[in-house]
């Protein structure tokens, strides 16, 4: 039996109209140092941008309900 462990990424989203910006989880299917920054698919389905220095979960009160809920 193989034990698979998921790992996940810190990513922030963009501000849209009346959206506040939010961090986002980011399930990673490759090593931390091939990540550049770029802009990945979340967990909740939309994209946001990947900040290497952060780590999930993030300490912060704009967290993503829904990936908070679906990364447990």
């Amino acid at each position: 039996m193989m034990l698979q462990t998921i790992v996940h990424a810190a990513a922030r989203s963009r501000a849209h109209g009346p959206t506040a910006a939010l961090w986002h989880a980011v399930e990673l299917h490759r090593p931390q140092a091939e990540l550049d920054g770029a802009c990945e698919l979340t967990v909740c389905g939309s994209l946001a941008r990947i900040v290497p220095d952060e780590q999930w979960p993030v300490a912060a009160t704009d967290v993503c309900a829904v990936c908070t809920t679906l990364v447990r």
